[in-house]
């Protein structure tokens, strides 16, 4: 019996540790990547066009999960910053059109900052321009992977950030940005209305169509030779999926409005894919082990980057 009752009293003590000692981190959840990119490319959300009722929609549903998480409202009302974006790639009645940055920051005291982005818009229903399917124009483009996939990404950053019982050494700061297809116009915005000093921002990180991982080509990590540190950060990194890395920091993506500002930048891309701006990227074409990979991958880059000082930036052109 006294055998007995020690194994017991153990077991128990045991059971209390785990239960009382919190992980160092949330485990990146695919159930949520999922839950995240089926909600905001479906059907019901009409692909999410700049200055819709839906996008806004999509916009509440980011500002939500920032609240839920503890996030503490960066933009200039709330976590909202507004601004005006205008359609110019094709004629269009309604051209000009509101628009909204979602901010939120984990404050931790620091003298520095990592900026973490992903657009939330997309084309909507082809009408505003961009659409590569001309017999599509009139469909929904549910944008699934572009750029469903960099917010649930982003939502996943920063619930695991929130939520890993640590003061890091670095703040961050976490950007859904507006009218990414419009022209960059939500990151242009941001980096001209900065609502934290833009010298103070260590490095930025983006997101935008990590959700179509294709094995033979790889995930695309671009932006490398935007600062002297990121080969210390990288050197001898591994996942579970297969990943290189460009030097250069400009084009494509939100990331490119940090760049021209002097700021190192990372750009994690998964690459084109026939249902590119068509109205056939759905949710049910993602493939979210690899997003999970990724988005752990992307922690390791963050915490390695926390090991380091201030970023020094290089100009790549």
């Amino acid at each position: 019996m006294e055998q007995y009752s020690f194994l017991r009293s153990g077991l128990l003590l045991a059971f209390t540790i785990l239960y009382l000692v919190k992980p160092a981190h949330a485990q990146v959840s695919t159930e949520q990547l999922r839950k995240h990119i089926f909600t905001l490319a479906s059907d019901k959300m009409k692909g999410r066009g700049t200055g819709s009722k839906e996008v806004n929609k999509a916009a509440k549903y980011i500002e939500d999960k920032f609240q839920e998480y503890a996030l503490q409202p960066k933009g200039e009302n709330g976590y909202r910053q507004s601004f005006v974006a205008k359609v110019t790639r094709v004629a269009v009645k309604d051209s000009i059109r509101q628009s909204d940055n979602i901010i939120g920051l984990i404050d931790n005291g620091a003298p520095h900052t990592i900026v973490i982005g992903a657009h939330y818009d997309h084309l909507g229903q082809g009408y505003q321009g961009s659409s590569l399917d001309s017999l599509g124009v009139g469909q929904i483009h549910n944008g699934a992977d572009d750029n469903a996939s960099g917010v649930a990404g982003l939502l996943e950053l920063a619930r695991h950030y929130s939520s890993n019982n640590l003061t890091e050494k670095f703040n961050l700061l976490f950007i859904a940005f507006g009218a990414e297809e419009l022209g960059l116009l939500g990151s242009k915005y941001f980096t001209e209305h900065p609502t934290v000093l833009v010298e103070n921002i260590h490095w930025m990180l983006n997101m935008d169509m990590i959700g179509r991982y294709n094995p033979k080509n790889g995930l695309a990590i671009i932006g490398h030779g935007t600062s002297s540190k990121f080969p210390a950060i990288f050197e001898g990194l591994t996942s579970d999926i297969k990943f290189f890395v460009s030097k250069d920091g400009n084009g494509g993506s939100d990331q490119t409005s940090f760049y021209k500002k002097d700021i190192p930048v990372l750009f994690f891309h998964t690459g084109g894919h026939e249902d590119y701006h068509r109205p056939g990227d759905d949710p049910e074409k993602i493939d979210y082990e690899s997003l999970r990979a990724i988005i752990e991958l992307e922690i390791k880059v963050i915490d390695r980057s926390m090991e380091q000082p201030k970023m020094d930036f290089i100009w790549t052109n």
